[in-house]
């Protein structure tokens, strides 16, 4: 890889499927502002819209080109700087390269690997029709993370095993071929330090909390999206699924609504947990945290879309174009050289 002339590379994205919700926005929005907002003078992050991810289920296949626009729009709502020099933002399937290393790197990816991604194993048990393109999608996340060097991936709990996938793949083909072909991803525990984490966010849903907020599954009650009605959002809150035990206390396992809650308010108040954990620990009254969690998505919400209304669909556009054309030279080298070292060119 060529990136000698930076400390850190880092990259991350979200698909263009529907519109981003909560827990997008505070599991893995949030550290993506805060990483670019941190960023040294010689660190680079790679933004992109994986938008050949986007496909691996059904979805309305028309409205990905606006998803994508709009998508960007509540990023750059979120805070995120587009301008900045050392931010490379653009589509995924506007550089080739990602889905011509995916296939080189499935040559070098066992099938049981592969078969042990719970994030398969989950989407699968959903869907009648599972298609080869939703188990083999891994092996395209390595591709995009390999491609650019990059050392973090500021994302969400749930994709860990696949960010330890392109660790093993990139370790084998260095070994393989006696080279340092691919930058190595760090590992889990640097990604959570870099992130400035000590645990993954992964946001529940309100309706179901045993499950996370997704915004692929049809939960309406149990999933608060950037763009609903702040007011809407707040009754969500209100009647978001607790439990009976009366007492308020960090517990994932035996109160997982309750603690989704908190987990919500100390991210939107930006408070560490365990100082909302002692504020709210031992509460009676349920309603009450509710209350406060219901006012705090409300004003989160109306500031964020007042934010979004000043953002045109041009800024977007111009912004993507000139990181793709910065994407695609980066990547297009790097795919010489596993090609050479795999007999292709």
């Amino acid at each position: 890889m060529d990136n000698e002339q930076v400390m850190s590379r880092i990259l991350t994205g979200l698909k263009p499927n529907a519109n981003l919700h909560l827990g997008n926005y505070l599991g893995a929005v949030i550290p993506m502002v805060r990483s670019l907002n941190n960023l040294s003078t010689d660190d680079e992050m790679f933004m992109f819209i994986p938008n050949l991810h986007a496909i691996t289920i059904a979805t309305d296949y028309h409205k990905i080109p606006q998803n994508t626009v709009d998508n960007v729009k509540m990023y750059m709502a979120a805070g995120f700087d587009v301008d900045h020099k050392n931010l490379t933002l653009y589509r995924q399937s506007y550089v080739s390269a990602h889905a011509e290393l995916a296939w080189i790197l499935s040559c070098f990816t066992y099938y049981g690997e592969a078969q042990r991604m719970t994030q398969f194993k989950d989407k699968s048990s959903k869907n009648e029709q599972v298609t080869v393109g939703l188990f083999t999608y891994p092996i395209l996340m390595a591709a995009d993370i390999l491609l650019y060097g990059a050392h973090y991936i500021p994302l969400g709990d749930d994709q860990r095993q696949h960010v330890e996938l392109a660790r093993d793949i990139a370790i084998r083909m260095n070994n393989k071929f006696e080279t340092e072909l691919f930058t190595v991803p760090e590992p889990w525990n640097k990604q959570l330090e870099f992130m400035g984490l000590k645990e993954g966010v992964r946001i529940r849903s309100l309706s179901r909390p045993e499950s996370k907020m997704s915004k692929s599954e049809n939960d309406p009650k149990g999933t608060i999206t950037l763009s609903d009605d702040p007011a809407e959002a707040a009754k969500k809150i209100m009647s978001a699924t607790t439990d009976s035990i009366g007492v308020v206390n960090w517990d994932w396992e035996n109160q997982p609504g309750i603690t989704n809650l908190m987990q919500i308010l100390a991210l939107l108040e930006n408070k560490e947990n365990e100082e909302v954990v002692a504020q709210w620990t031992g509460c009676q009254r349920y309603g009450d945290l509710k209350k406060a969690v219901a006012t705090a998505v409300e004003v989160f919400l109306i500031n964020f879309q007042e934010k979004l209304s000043h953002i045109s669909d041009e800024k977007v556009f111009d912004v993507l174009q000139q990181g793709e054309r910065k994407a695609q030279q980066i990547a297009t080298k790097t795919l010489l050289q596993v090609q050479q070292k795999v007999g292709l060119r």
